[in-house]
């Protein structure tokens, strides 16, 4: 197939839906007539170190089908979507001119949101504010400073908790930098379509059609994640001195819960229910974020047969019906 009519794909869902499995399925479909290579979509996955807790592929794995965008920061390191927007749309045009079919597969919505709709032209990171705003969090606390938020942005703060540091100290950051809310740069993108490596209508999601299954199973990957030695993977983390609650890697989902633990704000013996609870949380968001896009090509992940009606329409895809 010649490079400029090969398609790129997407694969989402929410968190323990499948999406390594149905990847790894879809690579075999299409293999040896178009082989695939793997773009992950996933914030975790980006961070070396970060193997158990992100559920991250194998060795084997990666070797059996080429990943791409897995270990490629320190923990300490952020990682923005704008930087995933360009990395991506370099390395889709890169497997495309190798004859190979992109497959982006992964759960960070906001990444994939990056990529469709393009990048809100936002002022970057300021350290000197950065700083300054921390100094003022740890001497008057994180409510003090969404309250003053909703001085400065209301629409922002709205949908922000009290206690989310992180989103907080990026709005005020924006606003002492750029003079403007950080609400005002949701209107314009720097993208225009027609410059976006791909859309929403090539996006597969798998979502279940019964809640409970996704709890089941996401309860078990958990307790599986203690069993393979999660915790011992966190106070190696926290044995390097130099990694703090606050960065963006140690608030995955997982990290951030077991690292509570370890400093002692919470009994160890509710590590398990909280971090079942948080990822339960974070799956809700990302059935949330999914059914906001009608243009999706939607599989019940708990049907029976789903991973062959995920195939049988991504081959249709790809060839057409009659492939």
């Amino acid at each position: 197939m010649p490079a400029d009519h090969i398609p790129a794909l997407a694969l989402a869902g929410p968190t323990a839906s499948g999406k390594t499995a149905a990847a790894f399925a879809i690579a075999d479909a299409l293999a040896p007539r178009l082989p695939v290579e793997i773009i992950s979509v996933d914030s975790a996955l980006v961070y070396r170190g970060m193997d158990i807790g992100t559920a991250k592929p194998t060795p084997a794995e990666q070797a059996r089908v080429p990943h791409h965008l897995i270990d490629i920061r320190d923990p300490l390191q952020a990682y923005s979507a704008a930087e995933f927007v360009q990395d991506a749309t370099r390395l889709i045009g890169e497997i495309r001119a190798r004859g190979a079919l992109p497959l982006l597969v992964g759960g960070t919505m906001l990444y994939f949101k990056a990529l469709f709709d393009g990048i809100d032209d936002m002022p970057p990171a300021d350290a000197a504010v950065r700083a300054r705003l921390e100094a003022q969090a740890a001497a008057e606390g994180w409510p003090a400073m969404h309250a003053r938020l909703a001085q400065v942005d209301p629409q922002t703060a709205a949908r922000l908790a009290p206690g989310d540091s992180q989103r907080i100290q990026r709005a005020l950051e924006v606003w002492h930098v750029s003079g403007r809310p950080l609400s005002s740069f949701h209107t314009t993108k720097t993208v225009a379509a027609s410059g976006r490596p791909m859309s929403a209508a090539s996006l597969f999601s798998l979502e279940p059609h019964d809640r409970a299954w996704l709890h089941g199973r996401i309860a078990e990957r958990f307790h599986a994640m203690l069993a393979a030695g999660f915790l011992d993977e966190v106070l190696r983390l926290r044995a390097r001195g130099d990694l703090h609650a606050d960065l963006p890697s140690m608030r995955c989902v997982g990290y951030r819960q077991a690292w509570e633990s370890l400093d002692g704000l919470y009994p160890m013996s509710s590590l398990p229910e909280r971090g079942i609870a948080a990822t339960r949380q974070l799956a809700k968001r990302q059935i949330t974020w999914l059914r906001s896009m009608p243009e999706r090509h939607s599989i019940a992940c708990d049907a029976p047969d789903a991973t062959a009606q995920l195939v049988q329409a991504v081959r249709a895809r790809v060839w057409g019906s009659g492939a």
